[in-house]
């Protein structure tokens, strides 16, 4: 029986700066921690926006196990990819027909681990209710492994802290994405499980969430919407936490990061 178990968490991974990140940085925290999973939010890591069979393998090959997503996942022509893929997943409460999985049971150095996406619903899609459907999923997977992470893309503060109490005691962690603002709030709830509401975002330091500041000052001033391009100058951060959880699957320790490139 495995004692212990380390996991690198990263917040959403925005564009070439996101990536460039994760290649220049991870390196030295996996150094520092020596994780046994690396899992990472990987939906804007296409431009600002989705993901490319091409950039996750890019991913993967920097050391991510597994890539979680949210609401930007749709590329239509990522389609295939997620439908063959175990490495990459979609929010679970989408409706039926939806590509992809919304779960994964990832299997390293003969260590099982399992991972549910999920998506909230406040000033988001009124998409199946995430409480119900993660319980669910919860309680299957917890009878192939004791470690089990949910990644909960949300917008609302409130909704995340909420899902935290709900799935505390059944899952080893409810990690927060979506927002690329981390929060302060990284602990461990009363029965065990690990939280933050917001794990943060890797990628450019001086942005508005990964974009070109003066072209979201733009839209914010005028109101008219516009494409937002990713910030590729200047320097770089990489943010997430990192957990150790017990044989039996409860956090011993939560603990959030943040690297800054020189």
């Amino acid at each position: 029986m495995v004692e212990k178990i380390k996991i690198i968490f990263l917040g959403d991974i925005v564009g070439k700066s996101g990536r460039k990140a994760v290649k220049m940085l991870l390196p030295e925290l996996n150094k520092k921690y020596k994780s046994d999973f690396i899992i990472a939010n990987g939906e804007n890591a296409a431009g600002g926006y989705g993901l490319t069979e091409k950039i996750a393998e890019e991913l993967f090959s920097y050391g991510v196990d597994v890539i979680t997503s949210g609401n930007h996942i749709w590329k239509r022509e990522f389609y295939p990819y997620l439908q063959k893929t175990e490495r990459v997943i979609r929010p679970a409460n989408y409706g039926p027909g939806a590509p992809g999985k919304g779960w994964t049971i990832y299997t390293k150095n003969n260590i099982k681990i399992g991972i549910i996406n999920l998506e909230g619903r406040i000033f988001m899609r009124p998409l199946e209710n995430p409480f119900l459907v993660g319980k669910s999923l919860a309680e299957e997977l917890k009878k192939e492994t004791p470690f089990i992470i949910v990644d909960f893309h949300a917008e609302a503060t409130s909704e995340k802290i909420g899902l935290g109490y709900f799935l505390d005691g059944l899952v080893s962690a409810v990690i927060g994405t979506h927002t690329h603002v981390q929060t302060s709030d990284a602990r461990i709830l009363a029965n065990g499980t690990g939280y933050i509401t917001d794990v943060g975002m890797c990628g450019a330091l001086e942005s508005v969430i990964g974009m070109k500041v003066d072209q979201a000052l733009e839209m914010y001033i005028s109101m008219v919407p516009r494409k937002l391009e990713v910030e590729k100058s200047g320097k770089l951060k990489l943010e997430g936490v990192f957990l150790e959880l017990n044989s039996k699957g409860k956090a011993e320790v939560i603990e959030s990061f943040r690297l800054i490139s020189s």
